[in-house]
């Protein structure tokens, strides 16, 4: 797991070492070439799973995440 919350303070595992920051400060986005929900903090994309998002957005975090739609002929979506 890449975050925790508490009181609506997010803790981000970083290479760095730990990123604290209030959830309504922090904005979720989608890396569309990875497919994947991350937040960019100072530079640097954390990849967070749905279930981390879901949660930060409760939080108070903006979800800025777009929903991605497969183009390949041979997608069963």
């Amino acid at each position: 797991m890449t975050v925790r919350i508490e009181n609506q303070t997010c803790f981000f595992i970083t290479r760095n070492g730990e990123e604290i920051r209030l959830c309504p400060d922090v904005t979720i986005i989608t890396d569309a070439e990875k497919s994947m929900s991350a937040v960019d903090l100072d530079g640097q994309r954390i990849y967070i799973t749905e279930a981390e998002a879901d949660a930060l957005t409760v939080a108070g975090a903006a979800d800025g995440r777009r929903h991605l739609k497969a183009t390949d002929s041979d997608s069963v979506i």
